[in-house]
C-alpha cells in the first residue's frame, strides 16, 4: 500500500502543477490579448476533457469495482474525494452568497455540515464499513430482515439524491450559460455529458479518481479569488484572518447606507406596492379583471401617445403574464406581495444574530438556526452518497481515518466562505451601491441575461440603491471576480471550480440512485440470479433515465441550489437517521419499528416542506396549498419533525411488536464489535 500511495502522490503533485501552470499560461495570454470567452471555453472544457479522460482510464466491468472502487482507496485519498463529493454547488456557490444575504444566520450552514461528519465518524462510518456490502438499503435489508425496509430505503434514496442532483444539474446550468454563453436549459444537458462520462464508465473506481482530481481545482478556484480580494482591501492575501477588519468597513458602510434618505424612501415605496398587492388579493376576482382592463388602456393610450415600442411591448408582456383566474391570480400577487414586503423590510446588519423587530421573531430566528443546524447535522450523518464512500476504504481503521481527511479538507472551504461573503459585499457596498443606473458595470448586465441579478429604479432618481439591486446567492461566488475587477482568467478559474464542485457531487449522487435500484432491486429482489454484466447494464441504464430526468427538472429552475439541497438533507435525515442509528446501537430495534419510522418520518418531512414551501405547484394544476410553518420554523429544516417522529415511531412500534431474531442480534453484535470483523 506504501508504493501505491507513493505513486498517488507523485501522480496527483505532477497534475496539481501543470493545473497551475494553465492558470498561469492563460493569465499571460490574457495580457496579450486573448479574448475572455475563449479564457471561459478554455477552462470549462479542458476540465471536463480531464474528468471524462480519467472516467475513459478507470472504466470496469468488475461489481465491486464499479460500486465501491474495490475497497482500495486509501484513506487520505478518499477523504479528498469525499470532500469533492460533498463540497456541492452549494458549498461552493450557495453558501458563501448565504452568508452575503443573511449575515449571522448563514453560519448555521457552515455549523450544521461541519458537525455532521462527527456524528458520522462516532455513529455510522466504522460500523457500515464493518458490514462491507454496496448500499444503505444493502445495510437496511439485512439489520432488519426482508424486503420491506430495503424497499423504503431505496425509495428514501432516489428521493433524497433526487433532489440533491437536481440541485447540482442546475449548477452546471448556470455555469455553462453564463461563461459559455449557451442558454441555460442547453447548458444543463452540456454539463449533463460531462458527468455521464465518468460515472456511466467507471463507477465508483472513476468517480472517486475523478473527484479527487476535481477536490484540486475547486479549493484552488475557491481560495484564489478571495485571497486577491484580501490583499486589495488589506495587503494581506489571508482573508481567513483578516475578514475581521473589513467587516467593520461593512458595518460602518452599512450604518451609512441603511440611514440614507434615499434608501428609506425606496423601502417606504415597496412597503406601499406589498399593501397594493394584498388590496388586490382581498378583492378577487374583480380586482383581476380591473387590472387587465387598466394595462389594456394603458397600451391603447401609449400606442396613441408618442411611447417607445420598447416601452409597449414591457406593458403588452404584463397584461399577456396576467393570471387566467382568480386562484391562479391569489397565488402569484401573494408571492410578489411578500417580495416587495422583503424589500420594504428595514434591512439586517451582518454580524448581527437572530434579527427580528421583536423579542418574538427573535426567538423565531434563533429557533430556526437552532433547527437548521440539527437537520443539517443530521442529514449529513445519513445521506446515502456519503456513507457509501466509507464502503470503498480497505479497512475499518482506514475508514475512521477517512473521515478526518473529510473534515479537514472540507474546512479549508468552509473557513474561508464567511470571509468570501464579507469580501464581496464589501466590494458591492463601496463601488456599486449608490452608482449611476446608466453607468452601472457590464457584470450586473451580464448575470441579469441569466436572471441571478436585477434592478429596478424604484423611486426614478437614477441611483442604484441596495432595496433596488437583487441579488440571487447563487451568483455571489460566480460574479466576484468581475465586481472587484479581478482578471477574466480569475473568472474563468472560479467557472472551473463551482463545475468540478457541481459534477463531483451529481456522480456520486447518480451512482447512489443507479445503485440503489440496480443492486438492491433488480438484483437483491427481482432477478437474484443476474449476471454481473446484467447487473451493470441495468445500473448503466438507470444511470442514464435518471440523469435525464434530473436535467430536465433542474431546466425548469425550481429553487436556488441551497434551497434544493437543504430539502435534501432533511429528507435524508427523517428517513434514515432513526433506523440507521437504531439498527447499529439498540439490538431490539425491529422491522416493523425501521419501515413505520421511515414511513412517518419521510412522509411528514415531504408533507411539511411543500405546504410551507410552496403556495401552489401550477404544473400540477395544485392551488392554495401553503399553511404557516409550525413554530415559524422553514421548510428547510423540515426534517425536525421527521427525525423526531421517527424515532418515536421506531421505539414505540418495537416496544409494541415481536424482537427481531437471535440471528439478527448476532449480526448486530458482528457490526458493532472488532472480533466479529468481516
Amino acid at each position: 500500500m506504501s508504493d501505491i500511495s507513493q505513486r498517488l502522490r507523485r501522480y496527483f503533485l505532477v497534475y496539481t502543477g501543470s493545473f497551475l501552470l494553465l492558470v498561469l499560461l492563460l493569465g499571460v495570454l490574457e495580457r496579450f490579448g486573448l479574448p475572455p470567452h475563449w479564457i471561459g471555453y478554455s477552462f470549462l472544457f479542458l476540465t471536463i476533457i480531464l474528468y471524462a479522460s480519467i472516467g475513459v482510464i478507470a472504466r470496469t466491468s468488475d461489481v465491486s469495482e464499479y460500486y465501491v472502487a474495490g475497497r482500495r482507496i486509501p484513506a487520505l485519498y478518499n477523504g479528498m474525494a469525499t470532500g469533492a463529493d460533498w463540497m456541492s454547488a452549494a458549498s461552493f456557490m450557495g453558501m458563501a452568497g448565504t452568508l452575503f444575504l443573511s449575515g449571522y444566520q448563514g453560519l448555521a450552514y457552515v455549523m450544521g455540515w461541519t458537525g455532521g461528519y462527527v456524528l458520522v465518524a462516532l455513529l455510522l462510518a466504522p460500523y457500515l464499513r464493518r458490514f462491507g456490502q454496496y448500499t444503505i438499503p444493502d445495510f437496511l435489508g439485512e439489520r432488519y430482515g426482508g424486503n420491506a425496509a430495503r424497499l423504503v430505503g431505496v425509495g428514501a434514496t432516489v428521493l433524497a439524491s433526487f433532489v440533491y442532483v437536481v440541485a447540482q444539474i442546475y449548477g452546471v446550468g448556470l455555469i455553462t450559460s453564463r461563461f459559455v454563453g449557451l442558454q441555460f436549459e442547453v447548458g444543463v444537458f452540456v454539463g449533463l455529458a460531462g458527468i455521464l462520462v465518468c460515472s456511466f464508465l467507471g463507477g465508483m473506481r472513476a468517480v472517486t479518481w475523478t473527484q479527487v482530481a476535481q477536490y484540486v481545482i475547486l479549493i484552488v478556484a475557491y481560495i484564489v479569488p478571495v485571497a486577491m480580494l484580501s490583499y486589495k482591501a488589506t495587503g494581506l492575501p489571508l482573508p481567513q484572518l483578516v475578514y475581521g477588519e473589513v467587516l467593520e468597513r461593512v458595518e460602518a458602510l452599512e450604518t451609512t447606507i441603511f440611514n440614507a434618505p434615499a434608501e428609506l424612501e425606496v423601502r417606504r415605496l415597496y412597503r406601499e406596492r406589498a399593501d397594493a398587492f394584498a388590496s388586490r388579493i382581498d378583492h378577487l376576482p374583480e380586482s383581476l379583471s380591473e387590472e387587465r382592463q387598466r394595462l389594456s388602456a394603458a397600451i391603447s393610450e401609449m400606442k396613441s401617445g408618442d411611447a417607445s415600442m420598447r416601452d409597449i411591448v414591457v406593458v403588452e408582456r404584463q397584461r399577456r403574464e396576467l393570471p387566467q383566474t382568480a386562484a391562479e391570480a391569489r397565488d402569484y400577487w401573494e408571492g410578489s406581495m411578500r417580495q416587495a414586503a422583503e424589500r420594504g423590510a428595514p434591512p439586517i446588519h451582518h454580524s448581527t444574530p437572530f434579527p427580528g423587530a421583536s423579542e418574538e421573531e427573535r426567538d423565531t430566528s434563533r429557533l430556526n438556526f437552532l433547527a437548521l443546524v440539527f437537520c443539517l447535522m443530521v442529514g449529513t450523518a445519513a445521506l446515502p452518497h456519503v456513507l457509501m464512500r466509507y464502503y470503498t476504504t480497505p479497512t475499518v481503521r482506514e475508514a475512521r481515518s477517512s473521515v478526518f481527511w473529510s473534515l479537514f479538507f472540507i474546512l479549508l472551504l468552509y473557513f474561508t466562505a464567511p470571509a468570501y461573503a464579507v469580501f464581496a459585499k464589501y466590494e458591492i457596498y463601496s463601488g456599486v451601491i449608490g452608482s449611476s443606473i446608466s453607468e452601472l458595470p457590464g457584470w450586473i448586465a451580464a448575470w441579469s441575461k441569466v436572471g441571478l441579478v436585477a434592478i429596478e429604479d424604484m423611486n426614478g432618481d437614477g441611483l442604484l440603491q441596495l432595496a433596488e439591486l437583487t441579488l440571487n446567492p447563487d451568483v455571489i461566488v460566480l460574479a466576484t471576480p468581475e465586481i472587484a475587477g479581478l482578471p477574466y482568467v480569475v473568472s474563468g478559474l472560479v467557472a472551473a471550480g463551482a463545475l468540478a464542485a457541481a459534477l463531483s457531487t451529481a456522480d456520486g449522487l447518480l451512482l447512489t440512485i443507479a445503485g440503489a435500484l440496480s443492486h438492491d432491486v433488480y438484483y437483491k429482489i427481482i432477478r437474484p440470479g443476474a449476471t454481473t454484466q446484467w447487473r451493470l447494464l441495468v445500473s448503466k441504464t438507470m444511470l442514464l433515465i435518471v440523469a435525464v430526468v434530473a436535467a430536465t427538472v433542474a431546466a425548469q429552475k425550481p429553487a436556488s441550489i441551497l434551497f434544493m439541497v437543504s430539502w435534501a438533507f432533511s429528507i435524508a435525515a427523517a428517513a434514515f437517521f432513526p433506523a440507521l442509528v437504531c439498527g447499529i446501537f439498540w439490538k431490539r430495534a425491529n422491522r416493523a419499528g425501521a419501515v413505520s419510522a421511515m414511513l412517518v418520518g419521510l412522509a411528514l418531512t415531504v408533507y411539511y416542506l411543500v405546504r410551507v414551501q410552496f403556495d401552489a405547484i401550477p404544473w400540477l394544476g395544485i392551488h392554495g396549498i401553503g399553511m404557516a410553518p409550525w413554530f415559524g420554523i422553514q421548510s428547510v429544516s423540515a426534517g425536525v419533525w421527521g427525525v423526531a417522529a421517527g424515532f418515536v415511531t421506531l421505539v414505540v412500534v418495537s416496544l409494541l411488536t415481536s424482537p427481531p431474531s437471535q440471528r439478527i442480534q448476532d449480526f448486530v453484535e458482528s457490526v458493532r464489535y472488532p472480533r466479529t470483523m468481516r
